[in-house]
């Protein structure tokens, strides 16, 4: 397994406030990895870093071969990164179409016309919404609204996905159909490094998951060999928490 992804003592402060502190870690090609940690633990943080949102204070973003750190979004993104947020963000004047088809503009090579409405079509039937192009992202329900999210985060064809606990919310049936969603996107071998909370869903789609607590990464390794640990337990988990 080649490595895709390597941060290397990556650093972000707010003022005072330091809010990633010298996080080293690296994702191989195909890797499904959790992110986890308390809240205020620095996981959406690094999120930003690596998609470009916020720029390191420190430290060095290597994504296939190339230093990312000093680059804007957009040239992050055309390089094969793509991601979703904690709240989703689409664009209510666009068809749900339209809202998969505005990112196909910073994919490369770039896709217009006839080529991205089909691109995105594709998108949208392979999160299980086929045939719902042409409604208003208003009229679908929470978790089909996730769904455009995911599509629209897909129809570059990514070399990575930065998933920000796209799970979050979701009923116990919504669930299992997301679970059962992203593990098909990550039998295609694309990687995936997710912040999640639901353990069930870290579990069944993360072989390995690292954890962070105040900025710092505290484990790195097979989930249920992290999950066990003492500092996770206590930092995360609770003391007596039944994971």
């Amino acid at each position: 397994m080649s490595d895709l992804l390597t941060l290397r003592n990556v650093t972000k402060r707010f003022g005072g406030l330091v809010a990633v502190n010298e996080v080293s870690f690296t994702l191989g090609a195909g890797e499904v990895v959790g992110l986890l940690g308390p809240n205020g633990s620095g996981k959406s943080t690094v999120m930003n870093l690596i998609s470009g949102e916020l720029p390191a204070t420190s430290g060095s973003i290597t994504f296939d071969g190339t230093d990312i750190g000093p680059l804007p979004p957009h040239r992050i993104a055309k390089l094969g990164i793509s991601r979703t947020f904690q709240l989703v963000r689409l664009a209510e004047s666009l068809s749900v179409r339209d809202n998969v088809i505005m990112p196909l503009a910073f994919a490369s090579p770039h896709v217009w016309g006839r080529k991205a409405r089909r691109r995105a079509d594709a998108a949208l039937e392979r999160v299980g919404l086929g045939g719902q192009g042409d409604m208003a992202p208003a009229d679908l329900n929470y978790i089909d609204q996730k769904r455009v999210e995911l599509a629209r985060a897909i129809a570059p064809d990514p070399k990575l996905l930065l998933l920000d606990e796209w799970m979050a919310g979701l009923n116990p049936s919504e669930l299992r159909t997301a679970i059962e969603l992203i593990r098909g996107l990550g039998d295609t071998g694309i990687t995936i490094f997710l912040v999640e909370h639901i353990m069930e869903a870290v579990r069944e789609l993360c072989p390995r998951c690292i954890v962070a607590n105040a900025g710092s990464v505290i484990a790195d390794g097979p989930t249920e060999a992290v999950l066990s640990t003492p500092d996770v337990r206590r930092a995360y988990l609770g003391e007596a928490a039944d994971v």
